[in-house]
């Protein structure tokens, strides 16, 4: 499964491309609200750092002007994917959309029902909102599977990507339900990376080799060596 990161953020995205796990993003009108600056420059920038696919979002309620929005956003960068809303005004605009070779990402959804119809008008993402479904007491996860196995039965080369995650939990879930994709927050991300055992291990390693000096001025011997010989 690919790791995206949802965000609005370029330097939540500067800080976590670095550790060379992302394969893409996703923003939306509320995220990008919140950043200063122009909004099509944060979405270059964000393209330029991932290198992957980056949804950006139409506001349009009607199908031309989603379409409308959705060339404009696609000319910000050769990595832009255009998300559209769920409904049947969006399903027009992803049809005209990916007719004209144009990457879509339907998102809002929330059943197997409405990922089946998202797939039919061609989209290359469909975004299954887990979170969502999990604030109004339905089981995400089997929504999630529900949708896998619907796709897998039926040949849709439709990519799901699990959106509205809310903790480590979810990315887990999607993982195993088989999605291809997570679009993670920074926040969620970050607790990815802790585990009490990983931090107690690496204090344990950082005092053993303070013990012993010897073995830090060996280990920088090694670095100076290995920069004169590529300088030489």
């Amino acid at each position: 499964m690919r790791l995206f990161i949802d965000t609005g953020s370029v330097a939540e995205v500067q800080e976590i491309a670095a550790w060379g796990i992302l394969a893409g993003a996703t923003t939306n009108p509320s995220l990008l609200a919140k950043e200063d600056g122009d909004p099509g420059e944060i979405i270059r920038r964000i393209c330029d750092l991932v290198g992957g696919p980056v949804s950006a979002e139409v506001v349009s309620s009607d199908p031309e002007g989603m379409i409308a929005e959705g060339r404009a956003l696609r000319e910000l960068h050769e990595h832009v994917t255009v998300k559209v809303p769920f409904c049947k005004e969006g399903l027009a605009a992803a049809h005209a959309l990916t007719s004209e070779g144009i990457s879509v990402n339907m998102t809002l959804v929330f059943s197997a029902n409405q990922a089946l119809l998202a797939a039919g008008a061609g989209v290359t993402y469909v975004s299954c909102f887990m979170g969502r479904l999990d604030d109004i007491s339905v089981d995400s996860g089997q929504v999630v599977a529900e949708i896998v196995e619907c796709f897998r039965a039926g040949g849709v080369t439709s990519q799901i990507i699990a959106a509205s995650v809310r903790h480590p939990e979810h990315v887990i879930a999607a993982a195993q339900l088989g999605c291809e994709i997570a679009t993670v927050p920074a926040k969620v991300l970050h607790q990815m990376l802790e585990h009490p055992l990983t931090t107690a291990g690496a204090e344990r390693f950082r005092k053993d080799w303070e013990s012993r000096p010897e073995f830090g001025d060996w280990l920088q011997s090694l670095v100076s060596k290995r920069v004169g010989a590529t300088r030489g």
